[in-house]
């Protein structure tokens, strides 16, 4: 058994699922194939992860999320991962993508700054561009420059107080009661972010759907009594890259079966993220335009 007191503080595999986005069947089978992640065990023969091997870990999932294969990446080191992810965020710097001097204010902890240039690109651009053009890229520049730790935990909730506060005014001064179809927005309970369904909202609303959200952290159960009672003809879900695929992949098949057949779940995010072919019954929309086509196609359908 591996010394475990050299690796304080650590985290159990359930933590690191939760924290990497990696399922825990996932990580086993790296340790078997690629001796990594290389965890210690408790007196109850419990995986234990030292801090600089999730730190490792949040890499590879980056790498993957850009569409890196498990066999290249897995068995290389920490600086070697780094300049791989630097490699595949310069490749895609040629594309449209975040205005540095936003996230130069989010680094510089400027709020009031922040949410100005917030609202005049929203005045510019109009909610849907917004969202796409500005909100998208910005919060995947913070990702990765949390990633890199070029942003902390504080910075990170700054951005993203900003974002909704700016979001949930835009929505509300466009928000109509009585569109289709009705969308119920929420998340699996331990899902806490937000940004992801005030994203889609704010795509869906200014297109005359009616969309109601209950926050985050609803268990199922109490999504399926509001959906059923309200009336709805969807209930949209997000899930962040932290939050486990297998998870998530569980849960939304249990509430389909929860579900009437009448009631549509749409599933978005990067948990989610090609996992189609294991939802049936479920519409995975895949990004920001994906939500329009998926509204587009529920109408005609509904017509």
């Amino acid at each position: 058994m591996n010394d475990i007191a050299r690796f304080e503080p650590v985290h159990n595999i359930a933590a690191v699922e939760r924290d990497t986005g990696i399922a825990k069947d996932t990580l086993r089978v790296w340790e078997r194939r690629y001796g990594f992640p290389t965890p210690a065990r408790d007196a109850n023969g419990e995986r234990l992860y030292a801090p600089e091997q999730v730190d490792k870990l949040r890499l590879i999932r980056r790498l993957l999320d850009h569409g890196r294969r498990p066999a290249r990446i897995v068995g290389a080191s920490a600086d070697e991962l780094a300049r791989m992810l630097d490699e595949c965020l310069a490749t895609s710097a040629a594309a449209p993508g975040c205005d540095g001097s936003l996230l130069e204010l989010v680094r510089l902890h400027r709020s009031v700054e922040l949410a100005q240039a917030l609202r005049h690109a929203l005045m510019k651009q109009g909610l849907q561009r917004f969202v796409a053009d500005t909100v998208a890229p910005l919060a995947a520049a913070v990702g990765e420059a949390w990633m890199r730790g070029e942003v902390d935990v504080p910075e990170e909730h700054l951005f993203t107080e900003q974002v909704q506060n700016v979001l949930r005014g835009a929505i509300g001064a466009q928000a109509a009661s009585g569109g289709r179809p009705r969308v119920l927005l929420t998340t699996f309970p331990e899902e806490e972010h937000v940004l992801g369904l005030l994203m889609a909202e704010a795509m869906l609303v200014p297109e005359g759907a009616c969309c109601v959200s209950l926050g985050t952290r609803t268990p199922p159960a109490d999504i399926r009594s509001a959906a059923v009672a309200g009336g709805f003809d969807i209930v949209g879900l997000s899930f962040s890259i932290a939050y486990p695929a297998r998870q998530a992949i569980e849960g939304l098949l249990a509430l389909r079966e929860m579900l009437p057949t009448t009631v549509d779940i749409w599933a978005g995010g990067a948990a989610v993220r090609d996992k189609q072919k294991r939802l049936p019954g479920i519409r995975v929309v895949g990004d920001l335009d994906g939500t329009l086509a998926a509204l587009q196609q529920w109408r005609a359908q509904h017509s």
